[in-house]
């Protein structure tokens, strides 16, 4: 059979954009063993396959005895371009097959841990070739439990888990309250993929930001001016969420502080929704605490409206020919006030330029808002750049210069901006 290489021949102008290049994953490098076993939720483990895959892990799939019966070996070779093993002798492997694996792995992921896993998992069986590589593992071990919720409560499989996170070698993400296969609902329902994943990084993640608190503020704020109608603007909160999920994923303690936006909480983030400037000024507040003492940074992503209506109707503003105006007043500063009340250089301060006019005249904004609200950098960006895109182009604009980056990813830009944090604070010690 002969296969057509993408390079033997031009590609056809219809042919949709290419996927992105696992090189530039969050996970490249690392060597992921993903050890399945026989439950309903097995076919999670797919996603979550495919998911770290994209992200440029190297995944090896590992089996139980029973988690053929759920899910077919061959769809996890597909992704992940290495055969499923489940046999400790198997055929054609010289060497110690659990103890190989065990030393090659940067993580063992279990999704699913059933009830009966986490038994022999707990009390150091090694009758299978999961078990016995757990048992040889000196990587983190990372477990997203899934079963009845009358199994996950029942005090063995309680027991069973305190005994695996208790040895400190052991992590786990999950379950959660939902539906079960049975239709009941109750904890016992695994984490989705996309919760795992970011587990994950957390794991896998370079803790230099360990023992910091960050606080990041994201999303729009909403201004009411009836019960029906606001005013607000086109801010996604992506960029923000990035931040706040690489920071938790770099070892950061952090508080995010989000207008509504229709994101999920990333992982290890303790999150606080608002809807006003006002309501977002004392929730950032709150975080920072008395004289500021309580956070490390302060990372004011999110797109915070420069005015509200003066006044908030109780009630419906109808269509009048004498309504011609809405009189608004100005929102704090909250960016300013901080910068303001700073007597020393914590917390560092980093706030973002969204503009919609030339290159030059975005930087020259971002200089102009450096000074007057006492910041230690401008995230400077252009609108068409960054509202509600997955990734964004911004610079770096400080005392000292520009550091333009190219277009990126959001998570990766978020990188590239907690850089410069640990940068500043490791200039503080």
């Amino acid at each position: 059979m002969t296969v057509d290489r993408p390079s033997q021949r031009p590609a056809p102008r219809s042919q949709p954009p290419a996927p992105p290049d696992p090189r530039r994953g969050r996970l490249t490098g690392k060597r992921i063993t993903l050890a399945v076993a026989g439950s309903i939720a097995a076919y999670k483990a797919v996603l979550v396959a495919r998911l770290l895959v994209s992200e440029g892990a190297e995944v090896r799939t590992l089996f139980t005895r029973s988690a053929g019966n759920f899910v077919g070996a061959a769809t996890f070779a597909g992704i992940t371009g290495h055969p499923v093993r489940s046999d400790m002798f198997d055929d054609g492997v010289a060497g110690e097959l659990h103890v190989d694996i065990a030393r090659q792995t940067d993580l063992l992921l279990v999704v699913p841990a059933t009830a009966d896993l986490l038994a022999r998992l707990a009390s150091g069986r090694a009758d299978d070739l999961v078990t016995a590589t757990a048992l040889c593992a000196t990587c983190p071990v990372l477990i997203a439990p899934a079963m009845h919720p009358a199994m996950w409560g029942h005090p063995a499989t309680q027991r069973n888990v305190a005994t695996l996170t208790g040895d400190g070698r052991v992590e786990r993400v999950g379950p959660v309250y939902g539906e079960v296969a049975s239709g009941e609902t109750g904890i016992g329902r695994m984490s989705e993929p996309e919760e795992i994943l970011a587990a994950v990084l957390v794991t896998l993640a370079a803790h230099d930001l360990r023992g910091r608190h960050v606080v990041v503020t994201a999303g729009p704020t909403v201004e009411d001016i009836d019960p029906v109608r606001f005013i607000s603007n086109r801010s996604s909160g992506k960029m923000g969420f990035a931040l706040a999920e690489r920071a938790a994923a770099r070892g950061a303690r952090v508080t995010l502080v989000s207008g509504p936006v229709a994101l999920r909480t990333p992982f290890g983030v303790t999150r606080v929704d608002v809807r006003s400037a006002v309501a977002m000024r004392g929730a950032v507040w709150q975080a920072l605490g008395p004289e500021l003492a309580a956070a490390d940074a302060l990372i004011m992503a999110a797109a915070v409206g420069d005015y509200r209506p003066q006044e908030t109707r109780a009630t419906k503003l109808k269509r009048s020919r004498n309504v011609s105006t809405l009189a608004l007043e100005q929102n704090p500063d909250i960016l300013a006030e901080v910068g303001a009340a700073r007597a020393s250089k914590r917390p560092v301060l980093i706030g973002f330029a969204v503009e919609a006019d030339s290159e030059e005249k975005v930087i020259e904004y971002a200089r102009g808002k450096l000074r007057a609200k006492k910041v230690d950098v401008v995230v400077a960006n252009h609108a068409d750049d960054s509202l509600g895109k997955d990734d964004n182009r911004v610079s770096l604009v400080t005392s000292h210069g520009v550091d333009a980056l190219g277009r990126a990813a959001k998570h990766e830009v978020a990188d590239r901006i907690l850089d410069f944090l640990r940068t500043k604070l490791e200039e503080q010690r």
